[in-house]
């Protein structure tokens, strides 16, 4: 029986030294051996990196000393380990620079594409106008053509992007030259500028150019808007492309990229590439915030889209814009047509006698033939071409992770089994987390602080939720920037004259652009005035806790 426990206590002992010394038996590469390795393979590829060979071993050494890599039998030296960790970080952001000045490529082709050819409707429409009116209009024209150029410069400054506020404009434009083709019509008097401006500020009474002044204002201001916003849109995404790129990958994530990069070349598994879930955690984990542009990203471009939608078809950009000309010449034939009826109605509300009327502005209907030609079909190609981008950019903050990772996990047969999970060629076992920063709780590979978000990626979101909040504005015509534009200018221009006398200062700049124009939330009344009764109350019981604290 003594024999038997003795044999039996023998054997655990003989099981727990094999185990210790199993343990214990130093780590090696590919090939399990006795003999230190060759450090011949790692001194090539370091200093292929432009690293010196100063201190970098023969042969393998023992492995405390690092700090990222597995603490194995090892190649590398903590100053090497530090430089290779840094050369990983500054190679993961050259790749996301990369691939960003790609993306930003895309929308600025895009971008030249639609605005080379929207200010070449412009000029098309100005210069159609200016070759149609002279032999049309003659003198008519070509004594008050400052008043038309001035509306393309205008038009062609709100497209740009300047602090013009576009109703204020058109509106501007019609009271002009109906002071202008009054004054021509009736030149044999002599009207000073005081009744010219009285004249122009009873617009809307006296309908001069019938309809076609609400029905231009529509349509333009929201083919201006539509287009002033959409541009501004593919300028924004670029800008956020641009300035995300730049955000500096962290410590965290550089330990990682480390660690999944270059821990193989240290531990001599230089051909071990990673597994397929491990640089997806890798990649997610240092891409968290990035992946936070998701949302509002998806939205901008789906807006965006929307707003491209409406640029095509019979009431489309090419349409308004060349357009332009035939319906201004068809208000000038209105007010010709009707000069005096309007003169009559002029003495009734200005209380003057009416004028008469020059031979010069007794015509017939006259017209100007719209020239569109084959600008339908090349907006077509560009709506076309700017919606197929915009699908392809929607999911591109979350698909970066699987980007970056496409050309250097491991492939092929078995490949689960051999790859690098970050300690050994291995199976990686760990889930794979979700996208973004508050998904990133769990991460194995990336430790982070969900807490603290990145701020410059948080600014750029906000610009995104601007901007699509412009964008859904323009879908209906409004620009948010000029909300506070007065509604009672619903036709032409005002009719309002005060005792007589009229304000020959018309407003045509607005708030600069550059501002977010957002609603405030509702106050809470109700919960103000409880912070208000409560006031005192904590007034008082902080002074008594004061009191008490000085009698000790």
């Amino acid at each position: 029986m003594l024999h038997t426990e003795r044999s039996a206590g023998m054997d655990s002992f003989i099981i727990v030294a094999l185990a210790l010394c199993s343990l214990m038996a130093p780590v090696y590469g590919d090939k399990g051996t006795s003999k230190a390795r060759s450090c011949s393979d790692i001194r090539q590829f370091y200093s292929g990196k432009g690293f010196s060979l100063d201190g970098v071993p023969q042969s393998e050494i023992s492995g405390e000393h690092l700090r990222i890599c597995p603490q194995g039998y090892t190649c590398c030296t903590s100053d090497m380990e530090d430089n290779l960790a840094t050369l990983s970080r500054r190679e993961m952001e050259g790749l996301l620079k990369e691939a960003g000045r790609s993306l930003q490529t895309l929308l600025n082709g895009q971008f030249k594409a639609f605005d080379g050819y929207f200010l070449e409707l412009l000029n098309r429409s100005s210069i159609s106008l200016q070759e149609t009116f002279t032999p049309t209009w003659g003198p008519v024209y070509t004594q008050n053509s400052q008043v038309f150029s001035d509306l393309y410069r205008d038009l062609r400054h709100y497209y740009r992007g300047s602090s013009i506020n576009l109703e204020e404009v058109l509106n501007e434009f019609w009271a002009r030259l109906l002071e202008k083709l009054f004054y021509q019509a009736n030149k044999q008097y002599y009207i000073g500028g005081d009744y010219l401006d009285c004249v122009s500020k009873q617009i809307d009474t006296l309908r001069p150019f019938g309809d076609i002044p609400r029905v231009t204002k529509m349509t333009v201001t929201h083919t201006f808007v539509a287009a002033r916003y959409f541009v501004q849109g593919l300028v924004i995404s670029g800008e956020v492309v641009r300035k995300v790129s730049q955000v500096q990958l962290s410590q965290e994530c550089m330990r990682a990229m480390m660690k999944m990069t270059y821990c193989p070349h240290c531990r001599g598994m230089a051909t071990a590439r990673p597994c397929a879930n491990y640089c997806s955690n890798v990649m997610k984990g240092c891409l968290a915030n990035q992946a936070d542009l998701n949302t509002e990203w998806k939205h901008l471009a789906e807006t965006m889209m929307q707003v491209a939608d409406r640029f095509d078809g019979p009431t489309g950009v090419d349409s308004v814009v060349l357009s332009l000309p035939s319906r201004i010449s068809e208000a000038m034939s209105a007010i010709m047509n009707n000069i005096e009826i309007i003169n009559k109605k002029v003495s009734t509300h200005i209380g003057t006698s009416s004028p008469g009327v020059t031979e010069s502005m007794k015509r017939g209907k006259i017209t100007v033939e719209d020239k569109l030609g084959s600008s339908s079909s090349k907006m077509d190609k560009l709506v076309s071409d700017v919606t197929v981008r915009l699908k392809d950019m929607q999911s591109y903050w979350v698909s970066l992770p699987m980007l970056l990772c496409s050309d250097r996990v491991a492939t092929g047969t078995g490949a689960e089994e051999k790859c690098w999970n970050g300690m050994n060629r291995a199976r990686y076992l760990p889930e794979v987390m979700g996208d973004g920063l508050a998904s990133q709780i769990n991460n194995p590979e990336v430790e982070i602080d969900i807490t603290k978000p990145d701020i410059t990626i948080r600014q750029q979101i906000m610009q995104l939720k601007i901007m699509t909040h412009r964008l859904k504005n323009a879908l209906n015509g409004q620009d948010v920037d000029f909300q506070d534009s007065s509604d009672d200018i619903s036709g032409s221009g005002s009719g309002m004259c005060a005792d007589g006398v009229c304000s020959s200062s018309p407003r045509l700049f607005g708030p600069a652009t550059n501002r977010p124009s957002y609603p405030l939330p509702p106050e809470n009344k109700e919960v103000k005035a409880l912070a208000n009764q409560n006031l005192p109350c904590i007034t008082i019981y902080l002074l008594s806790l004061l009191i008490l604290l000085l009698r000790r």
